[in-house]
């Protein structure tokens, strides 16, 4: 992989990590205000597509969505998800380098 293509998806993952935590504000000032929330199934799908660092600092920030034992739960599975696919790519990539298949 290029530095290119590096530099490009780096600045993707940072991307979705501001709009993830923008979104848990959004969904904080809602709830403060008796308004319409953003649901879980989003905040976590934001997570699992790989937005958990930034969720993770709103909700430290923000004191949302800690209190609700489930939604941690399924927050902590989108972190593990992540966990391990960021190991495996970056397993075959050793692999792969070592055996003079990598680009």
């Amino acid at each position: 992989m290029t530095v290119a293509w590096v530099a490009v998806a780096l600045s993707l993952v940072l991307g979705l990590n501001v709009v993830t935590a923008a979104v848990y504000a959004a969904d904080k000032r809602a709830a403060r205000r008796g308004r319409r929330r953003v649901r879980e199934r989003t905040l976590l799908a934001l997570g699992l597509a790989g937005g958990w660092p930034g969720a993770l600092v709103a909700q430290r920030t923000l004191r949302h969505k800690t209190a609700k034992r489930s939604f941690r739960r399924a927050f902590a599975g989108t972190v593990a998800a992540n966990v391990a696919l960021v190991a495996l790519v970056a397993a075959v990539a050793v692999t792969a380098a070592g055996t003079g298949l990598a680009p």
